[in-house]
């Protein structure tokens, strides 16, 4: 199956391409390439599994955590009026490094600054179910990612990562998701990788993940060497597909094939 795939990917390189950038009007999410099925699995929430994290989300929130012996809610008080919104401006400028971090990075950052714990580890149940509860307070709402000016130069960074060939395929992300989006690959189709849902349910995995894990896995179907967890070249690449989304809505979170 893997050889089948990879041979698929090879083959985009011969297919016509189209012309460049997705203009505004043509963005679709990755929600429009779904089967009925799965969209209705989204739009329920009690059928999306993405929603047992949010459940995990709201415990934690309301969890004291750290020799500061401080909840998420004590500090930001309800989840639903002082997210609101937050996901959606995220990879964000941190004035404290000079560089742009993403929602999961922010969660570590509270963790160790304001509740004096150890911050939860990539990927990890805790460290998910938190970014979703936050990520559900942004639904329907613009992504707004990558408008401060401060940023400029990561979102510059970010494209040219999302513009350059890499792996053994010699492929960039765009050769995919800018030139050959509604095409077919390996029987699925090809989305345009607006990244409006994540942290996401995906179905392949049978759980929850980051657009890091996406991107991540991505690169490796390409035969190229994966970013590794939270490097600047992986929140650059982030804020880019995220202002590259710019004005399309959050559904987070999402279910994906």
């Amino acid at each position: 199956m893997m050889r089948r795939v990879a041979l698929a990917i090879a083959l985009l390189g011969a297919l016509p391409v189209l012309a460049g950038e997705i203009a505004p009007a043509e963005r679709r999410s990755g929600y429009d390439f779904m089967s009925s099925d799965s969209k209705a699995m989204q739009d329920d929430d009690t059928a999306n599994p993405a929603m047992l994290s949010v459940l995990d989300g709201e415990t934690l929130w309301s969890t004291k955590a750290g020799a500061a012996n401080k909840s998420c809610g004590d500090c930001h008080g309800a989840v639903d009026v002082s997210m609101k919104g937050v996901a959606a401006r995220y990879p964000a400028f941190d004035a404290a490094s000079s560089a742009p971090v993403d929602l999961a990075q922010r969660v570590n950052l509270c963790r160790r600054q304001h509740q004096e714990a150890e911050p939860f580890a990539a990927e990890s149940r805790e460290l998910l179910a938190l970014t979703a509860l936050v990520a559900k307070q942004s639904r329907g709402m613009p992504i707004t990612a990558g408008d401060d000016p401060r940023l400029k130069p990561f979102v510059a960074r970010g494209r040219e990562l999302f513009l350059q060939r890499q792996g053994q395929l010699n492929l960039a992300c765009s050769n995919c998701h800018d030139d050959n989006w509604d095409k077919h690959l390996a029987g699925s189709a090809i989305t345009q990788g607006q990244p409006t849902g994540y942290p996401i349910y995906r179905l392949e995995w049978q759980g929850m993940g980051s657009l890091q894990r996406r991107l991540r896995g991505c690169m490796t179907g390409v035969r190229a060497r994966a970013f590794d967890v939270d490097t600047p070249d992986m929140i650059a690449l982030e804020l880019y597909l995220m202002s590259r989304a710019h004005g399309m809505a959050m559904d987070a979170p999402a279910v994906r094939p």
